[in-house]
């Protein structure tokens, strides 16, 4: 095993192994390589707009038993095809096919 620097002058070492090994923590990563903004269809705004394709219903995952209204959307901005949900009571029949909706990213 590597004798880790220790002293009064190993600063500069002590320095460059937490630079290196920073690499390791998974957070760090993600943050420095900016891969949250590369894979999110958004492009890291908080909206976008987009063509409604079809309107679709997800099935709910256990215990629960419902299918939830969504709509397939293609976003202007990059082409990347999206399932946005429609929130609120019936508010999936005031959205039509073709129809130009604003989605947002939550979370």
């Amino acid at each position: 095993m590597a004798k880790k620097p220790t002293g009064e002058f190993a600063g500069r070492k002590i320095k460059l192994r937490r630079k290196q090994f920073r690499w390791n923590d998974p957070n760090y990563k993600r943050r420095v390589l900016r891969l949250k903004e590369k894979s999110d269809p958004l492009e890291g705004a908080p909206m976008a707009r987009g063509i409604v394709l079809e309107k679709v219903g997800i099935e709910a995952k256990q215990p629960n038993s419902a299918i939830r209204k969504c709509v397939k959307v293609q976003l202007i901005k990059n082409g990347r095809q999206v399932t946005a949900f429609a929130p609120g009571n019936g508010a999936i029949n005031f959205i039509d096919e073709h129809d130009e909706v604003i989605i947002e990213g939550i979370g």
